[in-house]
């Protein structure tokens, strides 16, 4: 097991070498903690080859695990020190949330699908994070009974962004959001600092569906 284990330390430090840390991403918190997330227990085993590829992996539910990068990414531009409460719409797999969990004080994570949850709770479970909430629910939502939250970070792409999200995030606060159609979106930062709304548009990706109340209706 220590070597399968060796195997897999080893393909996460080349991993943030050279997808992450090449390609600008310097959160020096964030790049440790991509090096620790066990990323191939949140996908099937057929699929643990193939966890530290520079490519999303299907999850079922016709959903995915997204690239490492764009994982970082969005990670990185939240700008975690670590006492933030931090919501996130879209669990999936739980890697995200691992993430998240690693950087900040309490992450709420808001998931769509029932069958995506168990799996995801396990994994979080077994790997210690008792920091991380879950629950089922339409994320358009947001999770009123906890916000103000520092920062927030959608997993899924949105046609707008949704009023509830703008409305729960704190002043001063950031949410990461990917906005735009169905095929194609904008890696959108928002920031609010003293009841202002500052928009900017960090670089193209590719979502599945924010579905709910304030995003895709299907």
């Amino acid at each position: 097991m220590s070597q399968k284990n060796d195997h897999f330390r080893i393909a996460r430090e080349r991993m943030v070498e050279s997808q992450i840390a090449a390609r600008g991403i310097r959160d020096q918190r964030l790049l440790e903690a991509m090096k620790k997330v066990p990323r191939h227990l949140f996908v099937d085993e057929a699929l643990w080859d193939q966890a530290y590829g520079d490519f999303p992996l299907p999850i079922g539910q016709g959903q995915t695990i997204s690239q490492p990068y764009i994982v970082a990414r969005m990670t990185q531009e939240l700008g975690l020190k670590g006492h933030e409460k931090v919501l996130e719409i879209g669990t999936g797999s739980g890697y995200q949330t691992a993430i998240l969990a690693e950087l900040a004080d309490k992450v709420y994570s808001v998931e769509r699908i029932p069958g995506l949850l168990p799996r995801a709770k396990k994994v979080l479970d077994q790997l210690g994070y008792h920091n991380v909430l879950i629950k089922l629910d339409d994320g358009t939502w947001g999770w009123k009974e906890h916000a103000p939250f520092d920062a927030i970070i959608v997993t899924a792409g949105t046609p707008v962004i949704p009023e509830p999200l703008l409305e729960q995030l704190k002043d001063p606060g950031v949410m990461v959001v990917p906005v735009g159609d169905e095929y194609s979106q904008t890696l959108t930062r928002i920031t609010k600092k003293d009841g202002k709304i500052e928009t900017t548009y960090l670089e193209g990706v590719r979502f599945v569906k924010l579905i709910g109340d304030h995003g895709w209706r299907a």
